[in-house]
């Protein structure tokens, strides 16, 4: 879904058949160009995957379709990153190191977020940190206007004249998404396809975020990560709840143009989720965001127990089959000797 070419067109242009002159089995096909004919054949028809062969060259740029390619906000954030390691060196001062808990004989601490189950605060934190990046680190300030909050305004305040110039803070971003988040009840799985929406309306429409369309763009994302991901999806009017001066007609219009920019592409295949997860995980390291250690409790040890069980029993199963088989093979053997023998 979302690619440029179809796969019921062919680039060369459709045979015309006189249909009224001569019956359908007897039509001559005439076409505009040469088209090679083979002896066994017949008429060449190119195959789909020649045709759709620079739509898969392009998604391999492209962050938020091919797992190979390396997200842009990883790159844009190594900007500042270089530079805080330059200065540190410059300056002979050691980075601020993050407060690790460490495990002893009586206590475990665990990481409890993973890639099937991120843990919501410390996520949204890295999303709305790789935002500030996107933002702080932009080529350009190209937008449109369906993003553009003068225009659009969330608010009945009035727009300040320089909100357009203002790079606005982490801590800003962050209270914006975290009120939907908390108020709408999303999930941290719905902040990290937030932003593989993003930056896919970032490449398809060549556009960047920039203060005056951030939060219109967030909104949006948010709006259709929610619908695809959650069971229970968040309807517009529920946003419109949350944010008391904006209307389902102006939701409607800014979720339709943002299906349509991205080309209807909703997938996130999993290698793109994972790779976009550890990505982030990459970012709080590089920015001192620490993920929560909390110690192993008498209920969660049982419960990673008892999930070990299970894995080993099914490993047991799987492993099965395949000695059943090499006895077989092994008893088979012995037979054959043993006719050998008596023979």
């Amino acid at each position: 879904m979302g690619g440029t070419v179809s796969c019921c067109m062919s680039p060369r242009e459709t045979p015309k058949i006189h249909r009224r002159e001569v019956e359908l089995e007897d039509a001559p096909i005439t076409t505009t160009e040469e088209v090679d004919v083979s002896e066994d054949t017949g008429t060449y028809l190119q195959h789909i995957s020649d045709r759709e062969l620079p739509d898969e060259l392009a998604q391999e740029s492209n962050p938020s379709d091919h797992p190979r390619a390396s997200t842009l906000f990883l790159n844009k954030s190594q900007t500042d990153v270089r530079e805080k390691r330059k200065s540190h060196i410059l300056n002979h001062t050691s980075p601020r190191l993050m407060t690790k808990k460490s495990s002893s004989c009586s206590t475990i601490f665990l990481d409890d977020s993973t890639v099937s189950q991120p843990n919501l605060k410390s996520t949204v934190k890295c999303v709305t940190l790789a935002v500030y990046y996107h933002i702080k680190n932009r080529d350009s300030s190209h937008t449109l206007d369906i993003f553009d909050e003068k225009k659009h305004p969330l608010t009945r305040e009035k727009v300040p004249e320089d909100y357009a110039t203002a790079d606005p803070e982490h801590k800003l971003i962050y209270r914006f998404v975290r009120t939907l988040f908390s108020s709408a009840q999303l999930t941290a799985e719905c902040a990290i396809v937030t932003l593989v929406y993003l930056e896919r309306l970032l490449t398809y429409a060549e556009m960047d975020i920039c203060p005056g369309n951030w939060k219109r763009i967030v909104l949006g994302a948010i709006l259709l990560a929610s619908k695809v991901w959650d069971d229970q999806a968040v309807w517009n009017v529920d946003y419109c709840q949350i944010l008391k001066d904006i209307t389902v007609e102006d939701m409607n219009e800014m979720e339709r143009h943002f299906l349509e920019l991205l080309q209807f592409n909703i997938n996130v295949p999993a290698s793109v989720y994972a790779k976009y997860y550890f990505d982030l995980r990459s970012l709080a390291e590089d920015n001192n965001l620490s993920f929560p250690l909390e110690p192993l409790s008498n209920k969660r040890a049982q419960k990673l127990e008892a999930i070990s069980r299970l894995c080993e029993d099914k490993y047991k199963d799987m492993g099965r089959p395949c000695m059943r088989r090499s006895l077989s093979a092994d008893n088979l053997l012995g037979v054959r000797k043993s006719h050998a023998v008596l023979s």
